[in-house]
């Protein structure tokens, strides 16, 4: 990938949203309500620690599937897909076990790492950064075999994924003066980015 620059990638996310931003906006914010909801809004309401604890373990069992779900569609987008609400829940009609149990695994090593030093916790997270791009493309790949895949497709790319994440900070401050609103674009627009360094590092490794 050596060729394709982080700003060419980003024109071709640019060239996908360009007359789909109200789709992508209206995507994102289902999906940040929806995990808001789960996440905050009913535990608000709990105040026994132990029913609090099994709300957040139901919780992370729904929103797994959906971040899942809302990661993939901008991989279909680009490849000629629509944006749409109802691709948000694709996670649960796939396999929703091997979806959690892949994002739980790739959890655990990542605070393993971060308990040994912040900065090699940072890098195994990059390492890990294709993973649910790779569940969706290798339905026979689950846990740590989808998760060894990642690793392999990010060798020598950590620092360029790490630069492009980095390319964004211009627009998160300014979304952050729209409080907040901003993030119903910049949110699309990075997944789209991502998907298309995914499919450019797919490409390299297919030869």
């Amino acid at each position: 990938m050596a060729n394709i620059s982080n700003q060419v990638l980003k024109n071709r996310a640019l060239g996908n949203l360009q007359g789909n931003w109200a789709d992508a906006a209206i995507v994102t914010l289902v999906f940040y309500f929806i995990s808001l909801i789960l996440t905050q809004g009913v535990s608000a309401f709990i105040g026994n620690d132990e029913a609090r604890l099994s709300f957040a373990l139901l919780s992370a069992l729904v929103c797994i599937p959906l971040s899942w779900g809302f990661a993939v569609m901008f991989l279909d987008f680009i490849r000629g897909g629509r944006l749409a609400v109802g691709k948000l829940f694709d996670g649960y009609r796939s396999s929703w076990l091997r979806i959690f149990t892949t994002y739980l695994l790739m959890e655990i090593y990542i605070l393993l790492w971060t308990l040994l030093l912040i900065v090699p916790g940072i890098i195994k997270s990059i390492s890990y950064g294709l993973t649910f791009f790779i569940l969706k493309d290798n339905p026979e790949l689950s846990n740590n075999a989808a998760i060894e895949k990642s690793m392999r497709m990010m060798e020598g790319h950590k620092m360029e994924l790490f630069i492009l994440y980095l390319s964004f900070i211009g627009w998160f401050l300014l979304s952050l003066l729209t409080l907040g609103l901003g993030f119903l674009f910049l949110v699309p627009y990075i997944y789209t980015t991502l998907a298309h360094f995914y499919e450019q590092l797919k490409e390299e490794e297919n030869g």
